[in-house]
């Protein structure tokens, strides 16, 4: 693993560090922020998972989430959305290729020998996380925005014995319905629609909901709204009767701004899983 970059922020540590991974056959960035605390004693670990076109370092500097996590005492990791690098297979649209993996394993060419994006977070980057920092790997949760707020539902749905609270800004809630997923998922998985819907959080909400507390934050004003289909998931959580809540939030739209307004509130509600 190489250090990048190491910057002192809120009494911790924004770090940035580079390592080759298994999964997805390339060199991956990622960002990782540790409070004072972890230079005594492991500490909780938050996930963050960006969006579309974002890279580690989207999040890392325009979400403010240094702030609270250092008030809480609490690790937040920032990857990268996709594999990267000169034999990365990519695509002229931004919504497909590099900066677009959706958190998926792809099985189709030319997208599978490196867009393997699910293992990466859930198997490849845990590993080197607990090999190399003073984390708490039992005591983990997840957030992400847009696609990553995808990422972050689905993955939390599956392994709900590894995250104690997850939570979304805006998230691609229905991809098997929406352009953003009908495009990336036959892509990436192939047509065969019954290996699309594992990925998706409305059908996975009525399947299984998660165990444990939801909070989703969604903006009125947000332009993408018929993309991202938040009614969806918001009806199979009231009808499966999932523990959290799905909060609009009148006037704000899909940017970072509507993030770093109501960071401070998803940090509070992971912590309170964390520690409780």
């Amino acid at each position: 693993m190489e250090t990048v970059s190491e910057n002192r922020s809120y009494g911790g540590t924004q770090g940035v560090y580079r390592h080759a991974s298994a999964a997805c056959g390339c060199d991956m960035t990622f960002g990782l922020y540790l409070p004072e605390e972890a230079k005594t004693a492991p500490v909780p670990l938050l996930w963050y998972l960006s969006g579309l076109t974002c890279t580690h370092e989207n999040a890392m500097t325009k979400a403010g989430a240094q702030a609270w996590c250092a008030e809480q005492g609490i690790a937040i990791v920032f990857p990268d959305t996709s594999p990267r690098g000169d034999g990365v297979a990519d695509d002229e649209a931004y919504d497909l290729g590099k900066g677009a993996g959706f958190y998926v394993n792809a099985t189709q060419d030319p997208w599978a020998k490196h867009f393997r994006m699910w293992d990466y977070i859930t198997d490849d980057l845990p590993k080197m996380l607990a090999e190399h920092f003073p984390l708490d790997m039992d005591r983990q949760s997840i957030c992400g925005h847009s696609m990553g707020g995808h990422g972050a539902l689905t993955i939390a749905m599956h392994h709900p014995e590894r995250f104690r609270s997850v939570s979304a800004f805006a998230p691609i809630a229905h991809p098997t319905q929406s352009d953003w997923g009908k495009k990336q998922l036959g892509a990436y998985l192939g047509a065969d629609t019954s290996t699309w819907a594992p990925h998706d959080s409305t059908l996975l909400m009525r399947e299984k909901g998660f165990d444990g507390p939801i909070l989703i934050d969604q903006g009125d004003s947000d332009n993408f709204l018929d993309l991202l289909k938040p009614e969806a998931l918001a009806e199979a959580m009231a009808a499966r009767r999932q523990e959290g809540q799905f909060r609009v939030q009148k006037g704000y739209d899909h940017s970072y701004f509507f993030i770093s307004t109501f960071m401070e509130d998803h940090v509070s509600f992971h912590a309170e899983a964390l520690y409780g």
